[in-house]
């Protein structure tokens, strides 16, 4: 598969990195409107977990300025799109009707509209889309789902996810261009709760918003069949200074599963008083993730493990629980 990459910012860096342990993957071509990393010299972007400061060997490869005239490059196979967040879906949009496969970056849309839109084009265009819900192959959650079944029924989950307000891009905190801390942040803990217990019946949610502080938190409860109860909370913390994490706890008939970033291993409490550490995989998240869409493209299947359909939920629940934080508690409905 001959793969651009567009977009040299954090994920953008994040991907490059992984393409060089993949195989199936060539890459041919970027985009980037930054004359610097167009170059190869990454070395000064920025991210959630601090940028990688790396520097790439671009001279065998196309680069590009604009994502049209990239598109129609007959020697690219599939895209990469790690562009900003407002650019998800149109330039998605755009590769599917260029006949090419698409892994788009998350969010894959910030309206349910467009999210529809590229599923149904893919369809059409017999096109491999995938969103880079990059969770469901990190080892620590694929841990949480292997384990999750053996322990009877599930009483209670809670996901929290937070970190400074991003300031390195003005557009972040434009919530028309970047959907704030819930499309940023919490769009992933949202697909892990659909990717283990599905749709929720309704939903509530409480938090506060002001972007121009940096700001935007919530702490939302999905209310499943049989009493179970999911919790997702964090969000935007004040810009630069406050620490990255991620942290589930997971309580099932069998026992507890929890795990936080901060220095706790995935680890089984039993009811019966013993503590083990969950067996995990080594491979990289990101590597898996590209790995698994190159598969799939070579292989003309779509992406069960990360199916488009189920990222399309993910944005409209998005949107629902903004909705919902909106309306202080109050429990609603999930028509999705």
């Amino acid at each position: 598969m001959k793969i651009a990459v567009l977009g040299l910012g954090f994920m953008g860096s994040t991907h490059l990195k992984a393409l060089k342990s993949i195989p199936d993957a060539t890459l041919t071509a970027i985009l980037s409107n930054d004359e610097r990393a167009r170059e190869g010299d990454l070395s000064g972007i920025q991210g959630n977990l601090g940028g990688p400061g790396e520097q790439f060997d671009f001279s065998s490869v196309k680069k590009y300025r604009d994502a049209a005239v990239l598109l129609e490059d007959p020697d690219i196979d599939a895209v990469d799109i790690c562009l900003p967040t407002f650019l998800h879906a149109p330039v998605a949009l755009m590769a599917l009707q260029a006949g090419k496969h698409v892994l788009v970056e998350k969010p894959m849309a910030l309206t349910a509209a467009e999210a529809d839109e590229l599923v149904n084009e893919a369809r059409r265009r017999n096109r491999v889309l995938m969103s880079a819900q990059v969770l469901r192959f990190f080892p620590v959650y694929q841990a949480l789902r292997d384990t999750l079944p053996s322990l009877g029924a599930t009483r209670h989950a809670f996901f929290r996810r937070r970190c400074a307000a991003p300031a390195w891009s003005k557009w972040l905190h434009d919530k028309s261009k970047s959907g704030g801390g819930m499309f940023d942040l919490l769009i992933h803990d949202i697909d892990v709760a659909l990717w283990l217990f599905g749709m929720p019946l309704r939903v509530s949610a409480i938090g506060t918003e002001d972007l121009p502080r940096g700001i935007d938190l919530l702490t939302a409860t999905l209310y499943y069949a049989k009493g179970l109860k999911v919790t997702i909370t964090g969000g935007w913390h004040h810009p630069k200074s406050y620490p990255f994490s991620m942290e589930y706890t997971v309580v099932a008939d069998g026992g507890t599963l929890e795990y936080s970033s901060a220095g706790r291993v995935p680890t089984l409490y039993r009811e019966d008083g013993t503590e083990t550490a969950l067996e995990l995989g080594t491979h990289d998240g990101y590597v898996a993730e590209i790995a698994y869409f190159a598969d799939c493209v070579k292989k003309d299947v779509q992406p069960e493990l990360c199916p488009p359909e189920s990222s399309v939920q993910a944005v409209k629940l998005a949107l629902l629980l903004d909705q919902a934080r909106n309306r202080n508690g109050e429990i609603i409905p999930c028509q999705i």
